[in-house]
């Protein structure tokens, strides 16, 4: 019997199986994420996060399972369909800041607009408020070679949320960052979640990253535990960051 996704989930999955040369990465997932909810999936690296939302975002088929987007299948369309969904309706952040090299800060935000068909000046404007939310407006002029990792990182979240997206997928997303950058940049796609009612499905190993979820599910070796509400998430992860800042100064000092 096939089930119905809620019609309050903006995307909802099932039984989600899926293998790379042989080796699982997904057995089994299943997992609903509420319209302007932020959702974050923690565990190690080499869990199964990254093939979570690449099988979510229709980047890749899933070998097994159902994948549901605002109550339309995402399991059954084709290439191309995929492509598309994900280029208007969908944001990516990942670990590494992929910009355009040959645009600049500005152009490269600005590209998800003029995908969508968007004036070349309304697309530009909204790239520049975006920036200047990131606090980045200082380099919109700038191509990717000549600025910061952090820089970079900033706007490749700015080109993310300009096209206001229904769901934002975000991997390691803070991984590039220091600490002061990492809460800011979490701050500015959470406030952009509630403001605009976008989805955040959020992969991550930070706990500081993961604090900032409604709801958090921890996965290991390719299964997802049940999510738990976001202050049980806040508790573990302090407790986790009390024991890896203990371990550190117990560490011994080379000499």
């Amino acid at each position: 019997m096939t089930l119905a996704p809620p019609d309050n989930d903006v995307l909802w999955a099932r039984a989600l199986v899926k293998s790379h040369q042989g080796t699982p990465a997904l057995r089994g997932v299943s997992l609903g994420v509420q319209e302007g909810e932020v959702f974050a999936v923690t565990g190690p690296r080499g869990c199964g996060k990254t093939t979570l939302l690449d099988c979510l975002s229709g980047l890749i088929p899933a070998d097994e399972g159902e994948i549901w987007f605002n109550s339309a299948p995402v399991h059954t369309l084709g290439r191309a369909s995929r492509e598309r969904l994900r280029r208007e309706r969908f944001g990516y952040v990942g670990p590494e800041p992929l910009l355009v090299p040959e645009l600049t800060a500005r152009e490269n935000v600005a590209l998800p607009l003029l995908l969508a068909g968007a004036p070349r000046k309304e697309a530009a404007v909204a790239a520049g408020e975006w920036l200047e939310r990131l606090d980045v407006a200082g380099c919109a002029r700038m191509r990717p070679a000549d600025l910061r990792q952090d820089q970079r990182q900033r706007i490749a979240v700015a080109r993310a949320l300009a096209h206001r997206p229904i769901v934002v997928f975000a991997d390691e997303p803070t991984a590039p960052l220091h600490r002061e950058d990492r809460d800011q940049v979490m701050r500015i796609l959470v406030t952009a979640s509630r403001s605009h009612r976008i989805t955040l499905v959020l992969a991550t190993h930070d706990p500081a990253a993961a604090r900032y979820a409604d709801r958090v599910a921890t996965m290991v070796d390719g299964r997802l535990a049940a999510p738990v509400r976001g202050r049980q998430a806040m508790a573990t992860a302090s407790a986790a960051r009390r024991i890896e800042e203990g371990a550190e100064q117990c560490s011994p000092t080379s000499v």
